[in-house]
């Protein structure tokens, strides 16, 4: 029977392993052909190459190699938890790697404004003053700068270029930037101060989003506590006195309890967390 088990979970380990090899490979190959590069700086670039559908297939393989594991060698409560987690844990992650490039981009986009600028006093071109970032400055606003000087130079006129570049990033900042620079391509004016402009007004709201940030991280952790306090307690006693908890959960009563509990726990979850996020 041990053989068995042991068969069983060295399969799903061996699957898994192949499917998340496949998914990273297919996105490093799509990284690679975007950006031509030989290789990989940071995990952060190759998660966002992961399409939505690989992504399900990785959350699918996870979440049965857990619960596999649960099945085997835990209850059905463990089980249960180990599956949300299994296919939560990957969609999570990615989620968490794009934002925080988003945010890395939007925080060197300031600079790169202010770097335009200068550009532009001295007497550099809109195409000269974008090379010359894209030189100088680290990913990913590197990259997508980068791309957009080639796609440049392959032919692509300079606002359609532009476009792509908001379209591949899909940052506010990004768009804001694209939208006042082909305007004022189109219109006229003085490209210099209006980049000064732009770049002084998203300093003021990272400024202003730090604030509101630092004021309602309060009510973000008392939203995790009350989260997890009813999973923890449950933990405590089953460990206390596990002659009372186990004919709750050997009942379905005390299933449909504990699923009902998982559930208006997560719904107060997200009504928290609806409430302290601010949009600025």
């Amino acid at each position: 029977m041990s053989l068995l088990v042991f068969l069983f979970a060295a399969g799903a380990v061996f699957f898994f392993t192949l499917v998340i090899s496949s998914v990273f490979y297919r996105a490093l190959e799509q990284y690679r052909e975007r950006y031509v590069v030989q290789d990989l700086q940071d995990i952060n670039d190759i998660m966002m190459f992961i399409d939505a559908r690989s992504l399900f297939v990785l959350s699918v393989c996870l979440m049965s190699m857990l619960v596999l594991i649960g099945f085997l060698f835990f209850g059905w409560v463990v089980t249960l938890a180990l599956g949300v987690a299994g296919f939560l844990t990957p969609i999570l992650l990615v989620r968490r790697y794009r934002k925080n490039r988003l945010r890395t981009f939007n925080t060197q986009l300031v600079d790169a404004l202010q770097a335009m600028a200068n550009a532009f006093k001295a007497g550099l071109t809109f195409p000269q003053a974008i090379e010359h970032v894209s030189r100088e400055a680290p990913n990913p606003l590197g990259q997508e700068f980068g791309l957009f000087v080639k796609e440049v130079k392959l032919g692509v006129p300079l606002e359609d270029a532009l476009i792509n570049m908001a379209a591949r990033v899909k940052s506010d900042d990004l768009d804001l930037v694209v939208t006042s620079t082909n305007i004022a391509r189109q219109l006229g004016g003085n490209m210099a101060e209006m980049f000064e402009t732009i770049g002084m007004t998203i300093r003021e709201r990272f400024r202003i989003e730090g604030k509101i940030d630092a004021l309602t991280s309060q009510g973000k952790l008392q939203g995790w506590i009350v989260a997890l306090m009813p999973a923890f307690l449950g933990v405590v006693l089953n460990y206390m006195r596990p002659d009372l908890m186990e004919p709750m959960l050997a009942s379905w009563f005390g299933v449909i309890v504990v699923v009902s509990v998982m559930v208006l726990v997560g719904i107060g979850m997200l009504l928290i967390r609806k409430i302290v996020n601010i949009d600025v």
